[in-house]
């Protein structure tokens, strides 16, 4: 019987292990606002289009959807939803992610693209 118990346990562990782990929930949302603040701001705001379309709830939105801004072709086309897992393929490059697109710079490390995907989130949550 204990068996069977320490083997459930150690299922459920292992599932809500990995279920952070694919989720990303390891990103820290303050060092992302700094590095948001040191990478991405020359094009994109979380408030406003600017070079690129803004950022405010970019998680769970369809990807080329933000009114008012001009997108790419692939971008409008593409049937992309933001999650962690697609910003994260994104910012890493950009145009092997969605190939056409206008997106020139990308996150190698993967700690920073944790950490600007955990800010995104924060902010997307203020607004709700």
């Amino acid at each position: 019987m204990s068996s069977i118990l320490g083997t459930t346990l150690f299922m459920l562990l292992s599932v809500s292990v990995l279920s952070k782990v694919a989720n990303n929930v390891t990103g820290d949302s303050v060092r992302g606002k700094v590095i948001y603040a040191q990478r991405c701001t020359s094009c994109h705001s979380i408030e406003f289009n600017g070079a690129g379309p803004l950022h405010r709830n970019l998680l769970g939105r369809k990807a080329g959807a933000v009114a008012d801004y001009s997108y790419s072709p692939a971008l409008k086309s593409s049937k992309i939803i933001w999650s962690n897992k697609t910003i994260d393929k994104w910012l890493l490059s950009p145009n092997k992610f969605i190939p056409g697109q206008k997106m020139w710079v990308s996150v190698p490390d993967a700690k920073d693209r944790q950490d600007i995907i955990a800010y995104l989130k924060t902010e997307g949550d203020k607004s709700k």
